[in-house]
């Protein structure tokens, strides 16, 4: 009697672990898009930061320019450390951009592999 209800347990178990494994898969699938898109959200983001701080660099430099043409140093000084302060911005998202684009790229391959591992487990 021990060893058919073993049996019984070892094919129950033996018939269910594919479908608990391709549930897992799917869920590694699902969580995997999530990410892809939440990276390009963020890659958005950071291209139009970027797009707002070159503008932003664009109107300082020209401030700096009037200001030092009209000879007010006070004014002149206030622009350049705007200037300075909306480069290091840029720099900071454009470093941000690269880093979101290297995620996007490893979750995209990541997406990849997991439809293929779901490929090879169904044949």
């Amino acid at each position: 009697m021990r060893r058919l209800f073993a049996l019984f347990a070892v094919l129950a178990l033996a018939a269910s672990a594919p479908r608990v494994l391709s549930a897992q898969d799917s869920n590694a699938v699902k969580q995997d898009r999530k990410e892809v898109r939440h990276d390009r959200r963020e890659l958005r983001g950071d291209r139009k930061d970027i797009r707002h701080d070159t503008r932003d660099i664009r109107q300082d430099r020209r401030d700096v320019r009037q200001d030092v043409k009209r000879g007010d140093t006070t004014d002149a000084r206030r622009d350049a450390r705007d200037l300075r302060h909306d480069a290091r911005d840029r720099r900071h998202d454009v470093r941000d951009a690269r880093r979101d684009r290297r995620d996007l790229r490893q979750d995209r391959k990541d997406v990849h592999e997991d439809r293929q591992e779901k490929k090879d487990s169904t044949k």
